[in-house]
Formats: C-alpha cells, sequence, structure tokens
C-alpha cells in the first residue's frame, strides 16, 4: 500500500515560512538552482479509459456529493472556461502513454457506517472492493465523523493498486473539517503549525469537501502516473514524492513556504480559486510536476 503523506514536507515548509524575508529569498533561489526530477521507473501507467467508482461512507449531503462528482467530471469537460480544471489534468498527457480519460461510474453509499466510525486499513481495503471492474480507480471517500488510522497524523488519503494485468486502482480520501482542517484543508483554514496566516476562503463554501478535491486531486494524479510502485516518482517507493505530492503547498504562480500562491478571487464572494469546472463549478488545484519543463506547473 502507498501512502500519501503531506506531514513531513508541511512541517519543514512552515519552519520555512517563520524566517525573515531575506533567508527565505535565498533558500528559494537555491532550490531553484536545482530542477525537479520525478524519475519514470519504467512501469505501467494508467491511461485510455479509465473508470472511477465511488464509496461515500458515512453521511454526506447531496451537495457535497455533486461538489466531487463534478470535479471529476471537469477533468475531461471539453468546454469549460480557462483556467479550467482540464486544462490541469491535461499535465498528466505529458507523461508516457499519452491521455487518461475519467468517466465516473457506480456509486455506492454506506450512509449507516456499516465498519463503524472508527477504521482501519483493512476496512479500506473491504470497501474499495465493492466494485470490480478493469481499468478503474475506486475511490472510498470518508465522512467528517469518521475516523482512519493515520488520519491528520500522518496522512490526508492515500492510494494503492492492485494487478497491474487489471489496471485497477484504488483510492482513500477523508473529509478533515471536524478533524484537521489546519492538516488537510489548508489553505482555507488556518495551519496547525506555523505563522497563523488568514485562510483562504473555500470556493464552494464547504471547508472539509474543498480540502477533499485538494487531497483527491494529488492522489488522482499520483494513482495514473504512478498505479503499481515502478512509474513516476522521486525517493523511495513506499513513501514517494509523486506528480502532485511533488509540489505540496503550490497552488499559483510566487507560491513560498506558507504562502499558496497569487490565485483567482471571485469579487463578489471572496472564493479563492484556480481552476473553473462544469456546471459553473469552480476548484482550487494543487501544482503538477511537469516532465517537460522539469518544473511544478500552476495554472495561474
Amino acid at each position: 500500500m502507498t501512502r500519501f503523506s503531506r506531514f513531513a514536507t508541511l512541517l519543514i515548509l512552515l519552519a520555512l515560512a517563520s524566517l525573515s524575508a531575506a533567508t527565505t529569498r535565498k533558500l528559494k533561489a537555491l532550490v531553484q538552482q536545482q530542477p525537479l526530477i520525478l524519475k519514470y521507473h519504467n512501469g505501467p501507467l494508467l491511461k485510455g479509459k479509465i473508470t472511477v467508482n465511488l464509496i461515500w461512507y458515512g453521511k454526506f449531503t447531496p451537495i457535497q456529493r455533486s461538489i466531487i462528482v463534478d470535479f471529476l467530471l471537469s477533468l475531461n469537460a471539453a468546454r469549460t472556461p480557462a483556467p479550467s480544471a482540464a486544462t490541469w489534468w491535461k499535465t498528466t498527457e505529458k507523461y508516457k502513454g499519452g491521455s487518461c480519460d475519467l468517466v465516473v461510474g457506480k456509486q455506492i453509499l454506506e450512509e449507516n457506517y456499516p465498519l463503524g466510525k472508527n477504521l482501519k486499513d483493512s476496512h479500506l481495503l473491504s470497501l474499495s472492493s465493492k466494485v470490480n471492474g478493469l481499468s478503474s480507480i475506486n475511490v472510498v471517500l470518508t465522512a467528517k465523523d469518521v475516523t482512519v488510522d493515520g488520519f491528520c497524523m500522518s496522512r490526508c488519503g492515500t492510494h494503492w493498486s492492485g494487478q497491474p494485468r487489471t489496471r485497477s486502482a484504488y483510492i482513500w480520501v477523508g473529509n478533515s473539517e471536524l478533524q484537521c482542517p489546519g492538516y488537510c484543508a489548508w489553505p482555507f483554514h488556518q495551519p496547525i503549525y506555523g505563522p497563523q496566516t488568514p485562510p483562504l476562503v473555500s470556493p464552494n463554501g464547504d471547508v472539509g469537501v474543498d480540502g477533499m478535491i485538494i487531497n483527491l486531486a494529488t492522489l488522482l494524479a499520483g494513482t495514473v502516473t504512478n498505479p503499481f510502485k515502478n512509474g513516476y516518482f522521486q525517493g523511495p517507493a513506499n513513501a514517494p514524492l509523486e506528480a502532485v505530492s511533488a509540489c505540496t503547498g503550490v497552488f499559483g504562480s510566487g507560491a513560498y513556504p506558507g504562502y499558496p500562491g497569487r490565485v483567482l478571487t471571485d469579487k463578489t464572494t471572496g472564493a479563492s480559486y484556480n481552476a473553473h469546472g462544469v456546471h459553473g463549478r469552480r476548484y482550487l488545484v494543487p501544482a503538477m510536476w511537469d516532465p517537460e519543463t522539469s518544473a511544478c506547473y500552476t495554472l495561474v
């Protein structure tokens, strides 16, 4: 099981944020001198048509479910205003193998907590196996009152894989609204550590779900570009930096530790976003590593 963890990276970023501006600029200059490289380890990637099945565990409102489903639909939408979530997702085409077209498949509602409200990895495995199919990603989404081993302490979600011959993979993402929004829903909540800078206003009016979008985007990109631990990544295979987790904390141009970068702001609501989606939705998506430039790509 490959775990997605931002904990150590965020600690470093927030520590750097407390340094003087001059020191931070020097550190940024040093970092910029060395291009970020995610090595390709010659394994298969998830390309072509991939079905995304959703397993909703716990109580989600219809609006919350629509925000997440619309995000998935936005990734391959042909006609959405720029900058768009589809343009962001097209960066995955630059990884070997061509495009990855995500299609929303089955949705299973487990609103009565059949496994309880304190889940272990074995429970996630059981839930993710409720839908069988080839060329698919099964996504387990846990509600705000559900705890999962390691949630908030070391991870906001995780992805793992089935057999390469089935081209199947799995993702879990938790809603952190009541548990650790300063960790898993930043920058829509004040950070747990470091300078307490004002948070951004979430684009869909739901800090927990908009935080889930950031983590789901991170894991989807990592899943299709490193589904079986031998795709694109940097570092050890059991704790890799992947397509988006390699760019942690970057959402717009000019980002630096503790500052997400310049993003767009709705003049009426004050909400921050950097991507348009279907049905008039707006989202804040994290930067993704571009293999052509060896740099973190942002939409704005």
